[in-house]
């Protein structure tokens, strides 16, 4: 099993500065759900990873996020693909729990969940804080440059795991994978 782990904002949808709060502030970047389609056409399991602190802020309720997957689920189904599981964290920062990036805490549960070696896992991420926890975990991680990933680039690069693959967009990374045949191999 070839294990793929989404980070969402700034990945699968456009980011906001003031939060994504609503399904319809919850817009795909192009080229997303197609990535995700062909992903599932190759026999990736993709899962999603994502902070949001909104809910812990109280931008945004439990339903206004069950609302957005929902969404979310469907435009990838229409494109083809399959979001085979959604973590999310609704913490803040100030509530230290263990599952919010860069800590390795959601990362690892998907990797027991789907029973997965870290080493042979991807995590795709616009922000230093995903790939942080990927490298905490053991596994590889990629930086697209959509959301904050250009950004990301700019001011930390030097701080990026070592052997991080850059891409323009999630799209970039899938047909990445699927040219190499394998996610496991770089």
């Amino acid at each position: 099993m070839k294990l793929i782990i989404l980070d969402r904002d700034g990945v699968l949808n456009h980011d906001r500065d003031d939060f994504v709060k609503s399904a319809d502030e919850w817009v795909p970047i192009e080229g997303s759900m197609d990535a995700v389609a062909l992903l599932t056409e190759a026999g990736c399991t993709v899962a999603v990873a994502t902070n949001q602190s909104g809910i812990g802020r109280k931008y945004f309720s439990m339903q206004d996020l069950t609302e957005m997957h929902a969404k979310m689920h469907r435009l990838v189904q229409q494109a083809g693909g399959v979001i085979d599981g959604i973590w999310f964290c609704p913490h803040t920062a100030a509530d230290n729990c263990d599952c919010r990036k860069p800590k390795p805490g959601m990362v690892r549960d998907i990797l027991a969940r789907f029973n997965a070696d870290a080493a042979e896992t991807w995590l795709v991420g616009d922000s230093l804080r995903d790939l942080q926890a990927m490298a905490a975990a053991g596994g590889k991680s990629a930086l697209v440059l959509t959301g904050k990933g250009a950004k990301t680039l700019a001011e930390h690069e030097s701080e990026l795991p070592e052997d991080t693959q850059v891409f323009d967009n999630l799209l970039a990374f899938a047909q990445y994978i699927v040219q190499d045949g394998t996610p496991s191999e770089n």
